[in-house]
């Protein structure tokens, strides 16, 4: 067989392993998020990583903002898997912020998720939470094609 052949047939089956290895974590995921929204509502913060570990954090919470349980995700592959974070039970999720003392003797990623679970959940609770749509550059790349095409059309008309 071809080396052109081998080496096409191994990525192809790498890429498959990948997809089947994300999709067990996304069950995962969604197994710990179910286990905690059966206990509260749930505070997610994230800190997304391109090239560094990513980091997300769940809190169950009651209706005073009390944390039940809480869950960490870290690292960098698909075979990460939620950790505890004992440390954080019975704590006031208003108060976590990175002048929290059990806050500061996380890594630097944990404290950014765990703020921004915090900040997610006082938006929320304050009542002004908006989602923001998120661009997609193929969708933008798109539109702007099709914007500059009636453009052209609208100039031609014109001379």
């Amino acid at each position: 067989m071809s080396p052109v052949i081998v080496l096409t047939i191994t990525i192809a089956m790498a890429y498959i392993f990948q997809i089947f290895l994300g999709i067990k974590q996304i069950k995962h995921f969604n197994t710990v998020y179910a286990a905690l929204l059966r206990k509260g509502r749930v505070a997610i913060g994230r800190r997304s990583g391109k090239f560094k570990s990513g980091t997300v954090v769940m809190f169950a919470i009651n209706k005073d903002g009390i944390i039940l349980d809480a869950k960490k995700i870290q690292g960098v592959t698909v075979g990460a898997r939620f950790k505890s974070m004992p440390q954080y039970l019975d704590q006031d999720l208003h108060y976590l912020d990175h002048y929290n003392p059990l806050v500061r003797k996380e890594n630097k990623l944990t404290q950014i998720a765990i703020e921004d679970a915090r900040n997610v959940f006082l938006t929320i609770e304050a009542g002004t939470y908006k989602e923001a749509p998120k661009h997609i550059p193929m969708i933008d790349w798109g539109l702007q094609v099709k914007t500059l095409l009636s453009y052209v059309k609208l100039n031609k008309k014109s001379l």
